[in-house]
């Protein structure tokens, strides 16, 4: 972890001279500070930006930091906020600060027009950093003097410098589509003068039903059930970690799948092996659930606008996520403490932890288990257009991939010369 610059540290130490409980806890007050700093570094966030303080809260809460903790670390780093105001308002701008002024107005402008198109926090992350990759290379251009031949030439840059593969180029074309088109309003049309990443044809890796059955029973039992239910429904990690009690149809023995990929929404059957084990689970999540509501919890986050249009909807059971973080998330700009699901981070922990213990030759990630559950069906001959819906693919293109992954029932195609007695290849030859 990086130490405070010698400025920052003398600056922000004044700023708790003037608070009572800061100079109480003030070695706490720098220590937070010095790890929000590092995690805006690590996460391309803007330490400036008091946006960046609630993923950073969630972040400290996904690795077991107490409410107390959180609550603590908010007060720190909004002294620091303070300090910002103040240097804004007390030293003069630069030409260089103004440039940079425009750009920071660009980003500003980003957030904005992916919150108005609803796209998703990841969207917005993801655009973010390609601009910021942008901005590095054209160096102190100033953002209203670009041209398309700038976006050109950034990507060509990464497809023979770089040598990035043709899904990375084809994210930073959109995201730079995005820039030009909704934020700077200018011209994009690149036609046939970038240099195209060379595209390569993907075969998933996936896990064997016997694999499968060993990460299930090996993982730390909290993750268990999350991992079988991706396995079992074809589920993305985001789409899982995202569920809520209410998705759940033990009537119909249905999961509903709300704005997956795409804002699309799809249902999908619930595995009967694992409706007794998620009964058990409701029941933990009521308990949880009632104990929060005791100590006078804020509810979980909403989605959109509906902490606006149901104001008692955050605290009622449906509600509730179905794989809820262990640690409430303090809330600054509301004073109150608020669940989160569980976070990615965790599981994709120890799922690789999990995969060493066992000694898996697999690269296993957590979409593997998606992957497995296509490969798995095609193998009893569940015919493909099932198979793209339960996955939510828009494209049969996207399911047909599996075919790749999936072992006939039949030794056509399958069959390697190896395994051909030598009598029978040189008898074939010699006739």
């Amino acid at each position: 972890m990086k130490k405070l610059s010698p400025k920052l540290q003398g600056l922000f130490l004044r700023k708790i001279e003037g608070d009572a409980t800061a100079q109480i806890h003030r070695d706490a007050y720098l220590k937070w500070l010095r790890f929000y700093l590092d995690y805006c570094a690590k996460y391309d966030h803007r330490p400036r930006d008091s946006d960046s303080l609630a993923p950073f809260l969630e972040k400290l809460s996904a690795k077991g930091q107490s409410a107390k903790s959180q609550e603590q670390a908010a007060a720190s780093i909004g002294l620091f906020y303070e300090l910002v105001e103040e240097w804004k308002s007390s030293e003069p701008k630069t030409s260089a600060e103004a440039a940079a002024m425009d750009w920071e107005q660009v980003y500003e402008a980003i957030k904005q027009q992916i919150k108005l198109r609803q796209y998703s926090p990841k969207t917005l992350k993801t655009y973010v950093s390609w601009v910021r990759q942008f901005q590095k290379y054209l160096k102190a251009k100033p953002p209203l003097e670009l041209a398309a031949v700038d976006a050109e030439g950034f990507l060509t840059h990464l497809a023979v410098e770089r040598k990035v593969v043709a899904s990375t180029q084809n994210q930073a074309f959109h995201a730079l589509l995005f820039l030009y088109r909704h934020i700077l309003k200018a011209d994009y049309d690149l036609k046939d003068k970038v240099v195209r990443a060379r595209r390569t044809r993907y075969i998933p890796v996936v896990l064997s039903r016997a694999e499968v059955d060993r990460v299930l029973a090996a993982v730390e039992s909290r993750y268990r059930l999350v991992l079988s239910l991706m396995y079992g429904c074809g589920l993305r990690l985001n789409e899982a970690l995202n569920l809520r009690v209410q998705c759940l149809n033990f009537d119909q023995q249905l999961l509903t799948i709300h704005n997956g990929k795409g804002g699309k929404d799809r249902t999908v059957p619930l595995p009967q092996c694992l409706l007794p084990e998620l009964s058990e689970h409701l029941v933990k999540l009521r308990n949880l659930h009632e104990r929060d509501l005791s100590e006078g919890y804020a509810g979980v986050f909403m989605p959109g606008s509906w902490a606006r249009k149901g104001p008692g909807a955050a605290k009622s059971f449906p509600w509730q996520w179905l794989f809820p973080a262990v640690n409430l998330t303090f809330v600054p700009d509301e004073g109150a403490h608020r669940r989160y699901h569980l976070h990615d981070s965790q599981l994709q922990k120890a799922l690789r932890h999990t995969v060493r213990e066992i000694r898996l030759t697999k690269r296993v990630t957590s979409h593997i288990f998606r992957h497995s559950f296509a490969t798995h069906l095609l193998q009893v001959n569940v015919d493909i257009e099932t198979i793209r819906k339960l996955l939510g693919h828009a494209n049969i293109q996207t399911t047909m991939v599996y075919l790749h992954t999936a072992r006939s029932r039949t030794r056509k195609d399958r069959i390697s010369p190896l395994d051909i007695e030598p009598d029978l290849i040189d008898g074939d030859i010699a006739a």
